[in-house]
């Protein structure tokens, strides 16, 4: 499923609207915890979800140098690994190579 963005609103500069993403749909403007290793410091899954966590964010870099791939392969990718069934957006770490 590809990504899809529908516009709710619009006042001025600003919009909110939904994206919808094959992990579910997300809310705009939000929030997105940081979880660059694979995991949102001092938080549990569950107390994302009770704060209402649409999205979470990771970096590949970071990811790729620890925990690595083969252990995130061997969890069964990144949601099974971070036990999060939301969307996971990571961004390349090209900042920190």
């Amino acid at each position: 499923m590809g990504a899809n963005f529908s516009l709710i609103s619009t006042d001025k500069k600003a919009r909110a609207g939904l994206l919808s993403v094959s992990h579910g749909v997300i809310a705009t403007p939000v929030f997105m915890p940081v979880g660059t290793y694979g995991t949102v410091k001092a938080m549990t899954v569950e107390e994302l979800v009770s704060i209402g966590a649409q999205i979470v964010l990771g970096n590949t870099f970071h990811l790729m140098l620890r925990p690595g791939e083969k252990v995130i392969r061997n969890h069964g990718g990144l949601h099974d690994f971070m036990s999060w069934r939301k969307p996971i957006l990571t961004d390349s770490g090209g900042y920190q190579v």
